[in-house]
């Protein structure tokens, strides 16, 4: 087993994790949502013993997104600023965040840092967050906590990281085949694959150097895949990585004229290297989508043959 460790700084403007009576805001940076999804999700958090406080164009509409470019952008503006407020949970994914990525202020939010939720088009938030310095959470939304029956562990594994309980998967189910062995410590940072390739050549590009890459997407061709993987590449992202961790890609259309698999993109994109590479992990556009602290220093081990162990833990 190849063993890769790595010197690397701790964090130290994580926000504080949430006890009861604390407020999270809701907001849609992104796409539209059915209204009552909306107040469901609310509900849910109040059953948490949280105080939902809904931004003024969450529930929105503006073609395929929650509002105009700046009415989302005053939502999230407000919830960052906002010094009563603990978390952000986004509403949902789809798209929009790239149109105001760039035009957050931080200025306020310096001084009462708070948890972002979501995951999807919302990686384009983790990203900025991270190059302010902010870990961030990729995780399920306001639709899978309006119906946690339907994404149970998903959202159980939430709530107890946003109550304070640090990440800790010592046993990542669905092991593979592919997998490939070793151990590394770094960032873990990433999200959808889609949302990293338009990032790329922005100042909110993967921070790839040392750090654990994590990867996952939706309804994309094979083709389409490769061609993000192989900007990757080009871009010396797997030269700089210290492992990689891809997730769940759901709904693929099958493509026969595509000689890759999945698996077989990401190695080739890799090479020779000898990091430690997960497969299958539980987190993308699945019901079971395991929440990730975008940012936290983690420990990734990947045991190969009779063992078949993958263990990822936050520093």
């Amino acid at each position: 087993m190849t063993k890769m460790i790595i010197s690397i700084t701790m964090w130290t403007n994580y926000p504080k994790y949430l006890t009861p009576g604390d407020k999270v805001a809701v907001v849609s940076p992104s796409g539209a949502l059915d209204p009552e999804l909306i107040d469901e999700a609310c509900e849910a958090l109040r059953k948490w013993r949280l105080v939902p406080v809904v931004g003024e164009y969450a529930k929105g509409k503006y073609g395929r997104f929650a509002g105009t470019d700046q009415q989302r952008l005053q939502d999230l503006q407000w919830a960052m600023d906002d010094p009563t407020i603990s978390a952000i949970l986004c509403g949902r994914g789809g798209y929009g965040v790239i149109r105001i990525v760039d035009q957050l202020d931080f200025s306020e939010f310096r001084e009462s840092p708070k948890w972002l939720i979501g995951f999807s088009d919302i990686t384009a938030l983790h990203a900025r967050f991270a190059s302010e310095g902010f870990p961030s959470l990729h995780a399920v939304m306001a639709r899978a906590i309006a119906h946690p029956e339907e994404n149970r562990t998903a959202v159980r594994k939430l709530k107890k990281i946003l109550f304070g309980e640090k990440m800790d998967y010592q046993s990542v189910p669905k092991k593979s085949k592919y997998n490939r062995a070793g151990k590394a410590q770094g960032k873990l940072v990433g999200g959808n694959l889609s949302l990293i390739y338009a990032l790329q050549g922005t100042p909110y590009a993967v921070d790839a150097q040392n750090n654990i890459l994590f990867v996952e997407d939706l309804s994309e061709r094979l083709y389409h895949i490769d061609r993000m993987v192989q900007n990757l590449r080009l871009s010396g992202v797997f030269e700089k990585i210290s492992g990689l961790v891809v997730g769940q890609f759901s709904d693929i259309p099958k493509d026969p004229s595509f000689k890759q698999t999945i698996e077989e993109i990401f190695l080739s994109a890799v090479g020779e290297r000898q990091i430690p590479i997960v497969f299958n992990f539980p987190v993308g556009h699945v019901a079971n989508n395991w929440p990730l602290v975008h940012g936290a220093n983690v420990n990734l081990e990947v045991v190969c043959g009779e063992e078949k162990k993958v263990v990822l833990t936050e520093l």
